[in-house]
């Protein structure tokens, strides 16, 4: 439960005077014993393999570092120098690549857990909105560090982001030029980006440790929404979920081992395989995978600042959600009718992130002599993408009736077996 007296007790005279001076002893011990909510499933265990993916990418991409060249004429050959001749720079530069991949997949799984069970909800409301600036972080990293290869795609990609920021009113030409530090995608933008993707690593690890420590004083959520009542609806964290998270962490790094060494450049697009050329540009520019529901939305509309407004709408409804949401039941699992339309939100998430990938003109879904677009199809799910949030969300609030839900989390673990019975594995 969130603020629950210290049990540690220092056992020896070094330790005792450590905790005395600057109790980090402590911190540690009490983030062990912290007590969770006994029936946190599979899903709460993307934290632990979030820190993972942090730490995998700060430590790669330092030594990465030591090795890049930021410059515009070398920084594609230091690359292929790196993979090539840097001892293991053949595991860790795809590492640090495929790694941004995995910290997205999980951080996107975090998110839709924390979206179906209600963990936005008071009083959780500022832990949510630092994870959504953590969220907005790492998209900045990403970024700026898709553009060091130097590849076709960085290129053009710097290209046209920076161009985005030309089209804000008044401020939008000198704002681009001192992104750019000059007119154009050049050699001070490069060393730009990658002082800043060197740097903004850091800042996460800082905003994941004020998300911790929101954590341990609201406390955690669960899947039924119920705070906890008594020291019986919790568990120490280890061993009970240390031991669940360290298998879910095991599980998903047999994921990351098969991009890792099968399909090292799977996740990347072909083009940036190729070095930059300014006079030659590339038939299609996407962003990363991560990026494309959003890129999709961006191009729902034919209004170059309309779409760009659309695109930091769609981010920024996420931190004005708690307030979105007005019913008392976090969990979807009490909501029937909010559970369809999550549902459908997450088919339209998939369908945005595929019309991303797509060209804007070409058919998507045919029908007859012609058929949808993916120009049609993003500006359909688009607009579902902010109904969701604005208008559906909203209403619910005030007329979905949830259907009856457990009185404790320990009744909707145990049942009605008494204290001390065996119960039947599920």
């Amino acid at each position: 439960m969130a603020g629950h007296p210290s049990t540690y007790e220092p056992k020896y005279a070094a330790t005792k005077w450590i905790d005395q001076r600057l109790p980090i002893i402590r911190m540690g011990a009490d983030f062990m014993t912290f007590p969770s909510p006994r029936n946190l499933n599979y899903w709460y265990t993307f934290g632990g393999i979030l820190a993972l993916c942090l730490v995998v990418q700060i430590v790669s991409g330092v030594i990465l570092a030591m090795h890049y060249v930021a410059d515009t004429e070398l920084a594609f050959a230091s690359v292929q120098r790196i993979r090539r001749d840097v001892p293991f720079g053949w595991l860790i530069q795809p590492m640090h690549a495929v790694g941004a991949s995995m910290f997205f997949l999980a951080v996107y799984m975090h998110m839709f857990r924390a979206l179906y069970y209600g963990s936005y909800k008071a009083p959780r409301e500022l832990l949510w909105i630092i994870g959504c600036v953590i969220y907005l972080v790492m998209m900045a990293t990403a970024f700026l560090g898709y553009t060091l290869p130097w590849g076709q795609m960085s290129f053009w990609g710097a290209t046209v982001i920076t161009g985005f920021f030309g089209a804000v009113p008044v401020v939008g030409e000198s704002l681009q030029q001192w992104l750019l530090g000059g007119y154009a995608v050049g050699n001070a933008t490069l060393n730009r980006f990658f002082a800043l993707h060197y740097l903004l690593p850091f800042v996460i690890a800082a905003l994941v440790g004020l998300h911790v420590w929101a954590l341990h004083h609201v406390g955690q959520n669960n899947p039924i929404g119920v705070t906890e009542k008594t020291k019986s609806d919790t568990l120490s964290f280890h061993p009970f979920y240390t031991v669940k998270d360290a298998f879910a962490i095991a599980l998903f790094l047999l994921i990351f081992a098969f991009f890792l060494f099968y399909l090292p450049d799977a996740l990347g697009h072909a083009d940036n395989y190729i070095e930059a050329d300014a006079m030659k540009t590339p038939p299609h520019i996407v962003p990363e995978w991560y990026f494309l529901p959003f890129y999709a939305i961006l191009r729902a509309v034919p209004d170059k600042l309309a779409g760009i407004l659309l695109m930091i709408g769609a981010i920024a409804v996420l931190f004005v959600l708690p307030w979105l949401d007005t019913h008392k039941v976090k969990s979807m699992r009490f909501r029937p009718v909010a559970r369809w339309f999550f549902l459908i939100f997450l088919v339209m998430c998939f369908i945005l992130g595929w019309c991303g990938a797509g060209t804007p003109d070409n058919i998507a879904i045919p029908l007859g002599d012609s058929g949808i677009t993916f120009y049609r199809l993003s500006q359909i799910g688009t607009i579902y993408y902010f109904a969701y949030f604005l208008i559906i969300l909203p209403i619910l609030g005030m007329v979905e009736k949830p259907i009856e839900r457990p009185e404790s989390i320990t009744k909707a673990v145990l049942g009605d077996a008494p204290r001390g019975a065996a119960v039947p594995a599920e």
